[in-house]
């Protein structure tokens, strides 16, 4: 009775931390001071965390920071369309469940009212540690394939300037540069005639 006890603390717990709302990206983003803000134009762009893209991401700002010292980088972790993020998040609530429930040796089909466990589950609970580094590593695989959208997504004052989805690659530093560069000219054209509207 005292490992139930203990497995519905610890899934009352975990449940409770996976659906209080969180920002996504509140670790993920830059921050901004106050002095910089609506200083100058703002580059946003937004990539895939689970494919490796946090290392191009920071090449990006130290070269944009060098060559464009007035554009504000922002960044962030680009969340997956549609029903993977809410499939990911119970993918790594069940994975969390079952090693538990596997190291606190309760008897899982017992309490669901089957007299005998299956022969995979007795083996499960004689082999603890191997048993929860399988479902570790194999639910943060399937995690890591459900969140993944391949996505570095470039936009500058808030108009989109590049998408890795639709192109297939990041761009080259110098294409985004000669995109930087014709945006802020029509910017600077639109500005100084007379009949535009701010």
């Amino acid at each position: 009775m005292r490992n139930f006890a203990l497995v519905v603390a610890v899934i009352c717990v975990v449940t409770i931390c996976l659906l209080v709302p969180t920002e996504a990206n509140a670790d993920k983003n830059i921050p901004i001071s106050k002095f910089s803000q609506n200083v100058g134009p703002t580059m946003s762009i937004y990539y895939c965390y689970s494919c490796g893209y946090r290392k191009a991401f920071e090449d990006y700002v130290n070269i944009l920071n060098e060559k464009y010292p007035e554009i504000l980088v922002r960044g962030g972790n680009y969340d997956p369309p549609g029903f993977n993020l809410y499939l990911s998040r119970f993918v790594l609530l069940t994975k969390l469940i079952l090693i538990v429930v596997i190291v606190s040796s309760f008897d899982l089909f017992g309490f669901l009212g089957q007299p005998v466990a299956p022969g995979w589950w007795r083996w499960c609970i004689e082999n603890k540690i191997y048993a929860c580094m399988m479902i570790f590593f194999v639910g943060n695989m399937l995690e890591a394939q459900l969140i993944a959208s391949g996505a570095f997504e470039i936009s500058l004052n808030d108009v989109p300037v590049w998408s890795k989805l639709q192109t297939g690659r990041i761009p080259a530093p110098q294409e985004l540069f000669q995109i930087i560069e014709s945006h802020l000219q029509f910017n600077d054209k639109l500005g100084q005639n007379p009949n535009y509207v701010k």
